[in-house]
């Protein structure tokens, strides 16, 4: 496989060239500034390209930019970034636009051989590969997000039998509390989920699209 290696250090270059070498890649082009890639990538004609997300000149997003336009320019072009740290934001601009041959990995996670080399090969296969922190880090992230874990167990049960039709009424019949305790649940549900105030039924239909949403 013909690779790319992009990072502004000298030692991590030429760390990853010996750990392709030992697996018979060929690494075509080496990069230390995020604006050669583009030509580097145009005369080397790689196979995938790995590159730092922290790059020449600013070392803020360089690298990932870079990823991103040579996705939307070559899309069946394996592209690995790799970071010191998971950084949730990073994965989702990475894969918001779709995750075919694209990778993001920590750098701890590639000092052997083989991994490095069978990472290339999923992405040059099509295929996503994203850094077991990285996943945590973004599933953290959704749930901190999530509106739905604001509420309680009764709040949330509430709402689910909303979401099937329910009336306050039934919903109490079916919980076996009484209707004042279902219309408490339902106020705090709309105040917790930020629901505008207005007419109750349209506040029902906005709390239980949220629901369905975030299941």
């Amino acid at each position: 496989m013909r690779v790319i290696i992009a990072d502004d250090s000298v030692i991590v270059r030429e760390g990853l060239r010996r750990l392709l070498d030992v697996e018979g890649h060929e690494v075509v082009e080496l990069v230390e500034d995020a604006r050669a890639i583009p030509a580097a990538v145009a005369h080397g004609q790689p196979d995938a390209v790995v590159l730092d997300i922290r790059m020449p000149p600013t070392f803020t997003d360089e690298g990932l930019r870079a990823a991103l336009s040579l996705r939307a320019a070559a899309p069946d072009l394996g592209v690995l970034l790799l970071s010191q740290h998971a950084v949730p934001e990073y994965a989702t601009r990475l894969l918001a636009g779709g995750a075919r041959a694209t990778g993001y990995l920590l750098k701890d996670r590639i000092l052997a051989p083989r991994q490095l080399s069978e990472t290339l090969g999923i992405l040059a296969a099509g295929g996503t590969v994203v850094d077991s922190d990285v996943v945590a880090e973004l599933l953290a992230a959704r749930r901190r997000d999530d509106p739905l874990a604001r509420l309680s167990a009764s709040e949330r049960a509430v709402l689910g039998l909303m979401a099937q039709g329910l009336s306050d009424r039934g919903i109490a019949e079916r919980l076996f509390v009484s209707v004042n305790t279902v219309g408490t649940h339902v106020g705090s549900v709309f105040r917790k989920l930020d629901l505008p105030s207005g007419a109750t039924d349209n506040r029902r239909v906005l709390a239980v699209l949220t629901y369905l949403e975030r299941r």
